[in-house]
């Protein structure tokens, strides 16, 4: 029975392992659509990779949900700063749960968050989990720092180092 048991538990840690590699693999496809820059390659994608009516844990200024909200952000960031690059510096998955540590950047050259373009790079750091159903995101949260865009933005004035 031990054996069973134990050739099971195996054989459910290597699927386990392998929806993970996809799930990574997934999240990844998502952020070289965002650097293509191009908005259908990164609609058609969005549709791919998260479920319609994925649940957004992120506070959002806009009033859609789901798949929808997601585009709608990117749509915006992508107007302000139509350069912007998303490295992921970490990822780490495990289960259904895909986390990434992502340094952002951009040149400000439209409105963002009521501030009018400055034409400054700027850069800052996110965390986003993503938690994932049938290789398709279905609930997202994110940590933005938002503070160190306004500050380089010039919103806000710099503080200590």
């Amino acid at each position: 029975m031990a054996t069973t048991e134990s050739s099971w538990r195996s054989k459910e840690k290597h699927m386990s392992e392998g929806q993970t590699a996809i799930n990574k693999a997934t999240w990844h496809r998502g952020s070289q659509a965002v650097n293509s820059g191009d908005a259908d390659l990164i609609s058609a994608t969005f549709d791919e990779v998260f479920d319609p009516d994925v649940v957004i844990r992120t506070p959002l200024p806009i009033g859609m949900t789901g798949v929808g909200a997601i585009k709608e952000v990117f749509t915006k960031l992508l107007g302000a700063f139509p350069d912007l690059h998303v490295t992921i510096e970490d990822v780490i998955a495990e289960g259904d749960k895909v986390v990434s540590r992502n340094t952002v950047s951009g040149t400000h050259q439209g409105e963002y968050m009521g501030i009018p373009p400055t034409g400054k790079t700027v850069t800052w750091k996110e965390i986003m989990i993503a938690r994932f159903e049938d290789g398709r995101v279905t609930e997202t949260w994110g940590v933005v720092d938002v503070l160190a865009q306004m500050r380089q933005l010039g919103v806000i004035p710099a503080g200590p180092s």
